[in-house]
C-alpha cells in the first residue's frame, strides 16, 4: 500500500468532507501510536502534523528501546516493568527496527554506585523483565571487561556488568507506525498546521488548518480531539485553551556521532557522569554518544547543539576511553532535541519522572504528554481509552478492542525477517549487488528490501551500487513514507546526515534527481532545494570550527 503525496492529497480531501471520531494533533511517535490504536478499533481517525512526521523528539532520542535501568534508583519499578514488557513486544512488532544489543556498565573504585548495589540492580532488572530478556546479565571481572572492551580505561577498574536492551531507528519506527495506521484506514497528513479552533462554548466544533505544501486552508471536524505535540504542549495549549496552566518541564538532550573506526566498541557502554548517565551506542556504521539533560524553555524548533554541549560529552568519552584521544574533528554528526517531561516538582532534570500524563481540557479536547519512547504503544492505548470515556455508551460499543500487538508491517514479521536474512547470498547473486548493500537493506526494511532491489536493478542499473542504493531508498521513501523533501530524507528517512562526516553529500545530485522527477522540480528548483539542504546541515553543525 502506498503512502505518498497522492495519498496525502486524498487524505486532505477526506478531512475537508468527513466528521471524524478522533482528530490527533501531532505526528510524533505518540500521535502515530494513537492513530494506529484508534484505527485498529474501527474509529474514523485524522492526524495532522505541522511539519514533517517525527521532526521533534521522536527523531532526536538516544534511539534506544530499554527498560531504563537508572530509573530503579528513583524506585520507578512500575515504569521499568512496563518498559521491559513493551521492549519484548517491540522485538516481535518491528524486528527490522528494534535490535537486541548488549550494554556494559563499568564499575570503578570511584563509581557512585558500587559493585554490590549494581549487582542487586541487575537482578531486579532481569526479574522485572520476567526473565524474558535476549540474554541474562553477567558480572565481569576487570580482566574480562578489558577483553570485551579493550579501549576502555583500565585505571581503578573493578569490573563491570553486561546486560541486554535494544537500539532502534526512532524516526522510521514513527513512519512504520503511521503506515500501519494508514493501512487500517486512518487519514494522515504532514505539513498541515492547526492554527486555531472554532468553539461552541467549551466544545471545539472544528480545527482550522493550514496546508503549507498545497498553500491552502481547510477545516477538520471531529467528535474528540487529542493533542500529542510533545515539547510543544504548553505552546499549543495556550493557543486553544483560555486558562491553560503550564504542564511541562522541557529538557534539552544533545547527542554526537563518531565513526566505528574512531570509537571501536563492540557493545554499548553506560558511562556515569555526575548524577546522570551517558550512553555510547554502536549501531551500523556509526556510534552515537549522549545525552545531556538541561532545562530548556524556548520554542523546541529553536533547539540546537552548542559548543559547550559537545565539550561536555567529549570530556566524558575521553575520561572513559582515554587512549582514543577523541577531538572535535572526529565528530561526524550531531543532533539535539527537547524531552516533553511532565513537571512533577523534582529538584533536578534527571530526577523528573518519565511517566506519561493524559488529561482533559474540555468536553472534547484531551492532551497526552511525557512518557518513554519504549512505552509508546501502551501510552497510545491508554490515550484512546481515556478519550473513549468521554464518548457516549452507544459510540463506545460500536468500536472493537485495541489490536496493536501484531507486527507493524505485515511483510516484516519475525519469521519473515529471519527467513529473508538467510537469503542474503542468493539475493546478492540474483541482483548483482554486494552483500554489504543487501545486508543494509534487509536490516532496514526486512522483506521490503526486495522492492528496493527491484527499483535499483530496473531503474538505476547505470549507476554504481551506492548511488543506486540511495536512489532506490529515495524512491521508496517518496512512494511508501510520505517523504516530501531532501531534508526529510536526509534526516528522518535515512541515516545520511548522522552516519558520515560529509553527510553523504556526494549522492545529493542523484538523490535530488529522484525527488525532482517525482515532484516535477525544474533545474533551478532542484538547485535551490540542494542549497536549502546544505544550509540546514550548516545550521545543525554551527558549533564546528571553520
Amino acid at each position: 500500500m502506498n503512502f505518498s503525496h497522492i495519498e496525502r492529497i486524498q487524505n486532505i480531501s477526506s478531512m475537508e468532507e468527513d466528521v471524524f471520531d478522533l482528530a490527533i494533533i501531532g505526528g510524533g511517535i505518540t500521535g502515530a501510536g494513537i492513530a494506529r490504536d484508534a484505527a485498529s478499533r474501527g474509529m474514523k481517525v485524522a492526524l495532522l502534523e505541522a511539519k514533517d512526521f517525527a521532526i521533534g523528539t521522536s527523531s532526536r532520542s538516544s534511539k534506544l528501546i530499554h527498560g531504563g535501568i537508572r530509573y530503579l534508583e528513583n524506585f520507578e519499578f512500575h515504569l521499568v516493568f512496563e518498559a521491559l514488557a513493551e521492549r519484548s513486544l517491540l522485538f516481535e512488532m518491528a524486528p527490522h527496527l528494534v535490535h537486541p544489543l548488549r550494554f556494559v556498565i563499568p564499575i570503578y573504585e570511584s563509581s557512585r554506585v558500587g559493585f554490590w548495589k549494581m549487582a542487586a540492580g541487575m537482578w531486579v532488572y532481569d526479574l522485572l523483565a520476567m526473565l524474558e530478556t535476549p540474554q541474562m546479565h553477567e558480572a565481569l571481572s576487570s580482566e574480562e571487561t578489558k577483553i570485551r572492551l579493550p579501549e576502555l580505561g583500565a585505571d581503578q577498574l573493578r569490573g563491570s556488568f553486561e546486560y541486554s536492551d535494544a537500539y532502534m531507528d526512532d524516526d522510521r519506527l514513527v513512519i512504520e507506525t503511521l503506515r500501519d495506521a494508514q493501512r487500517l484506514g486512518a487519514k494522515l497528513t504532514n505539513y498541515t498546521k492547526v492554527t486555531s479552533v472554532e468553539k461552541d462554548g467549551d466544545y471545539i466544533s472544528s480545527l482550522n488548518v493550514e496546508d503549507s505544501v498545497g498553500n491552502k486552508s481547510f477545516s477538520v471536524k471531529a467528535k474528540q480531539i487529542i493533542g500529542s505535540v510533545g515539547p510543544w504542549t504548553d505552546i499549543f495549549g495556550e493557543t486553544v485553551v483560555d486558562s491553560w496552566k503550564k504542564k511541562l518541564r522541557p529538557t534539552k538532550g544533545v547527542h554526537i556521532t563518531f565513526s566505528r573506526e574512531r570509537l571501536p566498541v563492540s557493545r554499548a557502554v553506560v558511562m556515569a557522569v555526575e548524577t546522570r548517565i551517558i550512553f555510547v551506542i554502536p549501531r551500523n556504521e556509526m556510534v552515537i554518544v549522549g545525552t545531556t539533560d538541561t532545562d530548556f524553555n524556548n520554542d523546541p524548533y529553536d533547539v540546537s547543539t552548542e559548543k559547550q554541549d559537545v565539550e561536555y560529552i567529549l570530556k566524558a568519552v575521553n575520561e572513559y576511553f582515554p587512549n582514543l584521544k577523541l577531538i572535535e574533528e572526529d565528530i561526524i554528526g550531531c543532533y539535539s532535541g527537547v524531552r516533553p517531561l511532565v513537571n512533577d516538582g523534582s529538584e533536578s532534570e534527571g530526577k523528573t519522572s518519565r511517566e506519561h500524563s493524559i488529561f482533559s481540557e474540555g468536553p472534547n479536547l484531551s492532551f497526552v504528554a511525557g512518557g518513554k519512547y519504549t512505552t509508546y504503544r501502551k501510552i497510545s492505548e491508554d490515550s484512546v481509552d481515556f478519550v473513549l470515556k468521554k464518548m457516549s455508551f452507544e459510540e463506545k460499543m460500536s468500536f472493537a478492542p485495541s489490536d496493536t500487538k501484531k507486527p507493524l508491517n505485515p511483510m516484516v514479521t519475525q519469521a519473515e525477517f529471519t527467513k529473508v536474512k538467510l537469503e542474503k547470498e542468493s539475493l546478492s547473486k540474483e541482483y548483482n549487488f554486494s552483500l554489504k548493500v543487501i545486508d543494509q537493506l534487509i536490516e532496514r526494511h526486512g522483506k521490503e528490501a526486495i522492492n528496493i532491489l527491484n527499483l535499483m536493478k530496473e531503474e538505476y542499473s547505470l549507476h554504481n551500487e551506492l548511488e543506486a542504493l540511495w536512489m532506490g531508498e529515495a524512491q521508496f521513501s517518496i512512494d511508501k513514507e510520505l517523504c516530501l523533501s531532501l531534508e526529510d530524507f536526509y534526516w528522518r528517512r535515512s541515516p545520511l546526515f548522522l552516519s558520515h562526516k560529509d553527510h553523504r553529500l556526494e549522492y545529493v545530485d542523484v538523490i535530488s534527481k529522484v525527488f525532482g522527477k517525482n515532484y516535477q522540480w525544474s533545474e533551478e528548483e532542484k538547485r535551490l532545494k540542494v542549497e536549502q539542504l546544505k544550509k540546514q546541515i550548516k545550521k545543525e553543525t554551527h558549533w564546528k570550527k571553520d
